[in-house]
């Protein structure tokens, strides 16, 4: 592989099926050996990277979006970002939460506080860097909701167009969100997979750049970002024992080595962002930045259950589900990047767990009430395998764990609505509260 153009640290692109090696610009988004499931791994110059940045110099950058990593993601300068900042969003220990599950070192990674609310944003900032660096000026994308809005809001701030096509089930609060960026929104008669191949047939008809994570393989390594940032902020917690998001270095940081959680617990729909999670640990051994790899546990729908089963066979063939699930960011009929997600959970040594939408909602209520997070369906469903892992052995209660919120809970209030319950109606006098906090035993 030869790179012909500014990114230096970008050796090129390889295939995950086959291992063939291209050249940045030789080809775009996959594998021409193997059509739309030839997903492509960005390849990096590791010694020259090492030569260039280190924990010690990220630790003395006062910028904590995905900026500060500029120098590890494929685009020439953090220029190319949009001016809507992205990341840096808090890590910090659930103690209550914990003590409830009897653990002692649970910590939640809370993406839900970016700037459209989902981890999503970490791809889309680097999608539309890629894009603004190639020329484009419009962008598609196929999503549920999340990497949609995500899109949209870093389209608005880049002063490009979006053009984005989302299943008609999507919930109401998500399409909202793409309309007021000023997205064109295409509503799809059919689930989350029809809207897929229709963006792709519409990106290959008209030429428009693509943001799907699980076909353009620069996605991904915005979202690996989590994993750096867990990995960065766990040692500030493991040095000095508080609640950090990334923010100007102090002379205690454990600024020249990362230490990583003993587990990532991230749910798992198409497999992308818990393959790019997979991708930052690989980076980071590489590196030489952590001496141990975190587990990785990959949580899935059992409506929705494709990647588990293949795991659970021991294969990275992938047999297609009808996928029903109250957890839309992981509804998923066919998964579009399996292979990435497979190899992200066997090489670190991790698990897979499946869940049931009850667990689900039964997971987004404690989040709430023990936690003080507010998470949509997907994102509870972290908490929903951690359990199941526990009760299977998978996890000690005396090991450090890592739920990774992938979305904030506003993106689906109906879901919010059956997890929490129903408000109480009086009439407003004071004889009718007392006889309710008389009855309620408030």
């Amino acid at each position: 592989m030869s790179n012909p153009n500014e990114l230096a640290h970008v050796l090129g692109l390889r295939c995950t099926i086959c291992g063939a090696e291209y050249d940045l610009g030789e080809v775009e988004y996959v594998c021409p050996q193997h059509g739309n499931s030839g997903n492509l791994d960005v390849v990096y110059d590791y010694d020259l990277l090492r030569g260039n940045i280190s924990p010690a110099q990220l630790a003395a950058r006062r910028d904590p979006s995905i900026a500060r990593y500029a120098s590890l993601l494929p685009i020439t300068s953090q220029a190319s970002l949009a001016p809507l900042p992205v990341g840096g969003t808090p890590l910090y220990r659930a103690d209550r939460l914990g003590h409830a599950l009897g653990m002692t070192r649970l910590y939640v990674k809370d993406d839900g506080r970016n700037p459209t609310a989902s981890l999503k944003d970490r791809a889309s900032a680097v999608g539309v860097a890629r894009a603004r660096e190639l020329g484009h000026t419009l962008i598609t994308g196929a999503s549920t909701g999340n990497a949609a809005a995500s899109l949209a809001g870093q389209t608005a701030a880049a002063g490009m167009d979006a053009i984005i096509f989302v299943p008609e089930s999507a919930p109401p609060a998500k399409i909202a969100q793409l309309l007021v960026y000023g997205a064109k929104v295409v509503t799809v008669a059919g689930n989350y997979d029809a809207a897929y191949d229709l963006c792709l047939q519409a990106t290959n008809t008209f030429g428009w750049y693509n943001r799907n994570t699980g076909y353009n393989p620069f996605l991904s390594e915005g979202k690996k970002t989590a994993l750096y940032e867990i990995c960065e902020q766990y040692s500030d917690l493991s040095v000095n024992g508080r609640p950090v998001s990334l923010s100007p270095a102090d002379g205690d940081h454990a600024s020249t080595h990362w230490q990583a959680p003993d587990w990532v617990v991230v749910p798992v729909g198409d497999g992308c962002i818990i393959g790019s999670v997979g991708k930052g640990v690989r980076d980071l051994l590489a590196l030489h930045w952590i001496d141990q790899p975190p587990h990785i546990l990959g949580v899935q729908a059992n409506g929705s259950s494709a990647i588990y089963n293949a795991w659970k066979a021991g294969t990275e063939t992938i047999q297609p589900v009808t996928a029903q699930t109250v957890a839309d960011s992981i509804s998923v009929d066919r998964p579009r990047d399996p292979i990435k997600a497979l190899r992200s959970v066997r090489d670190t040594g991790g698990a897979m767990v499946q869940v049931s939408d009850d667990m689900i909602l039964s997971a987004l209520g404690r989040l709430g009430r023990e936690g003080a997070i507010f998470a949509e369906p997907a994102a509870a469903a972290t908490l929903a395998g951690l359990e199941a892992a526990l009760q299977q052995g998978i996890i000690g209660t005396n090991e450090s764990v890592v739920l990774l919120i992938t979305g904030n809970g506003l993106k689906d209030v109906a879901a919010a609505r059956r997890a929490g319950g129903q408000p109480y109606r009086l009439e407003p006098t004071l004889q009718a509260l007392k006889a309710l906090v008389q009855r309620e035993r408030w």
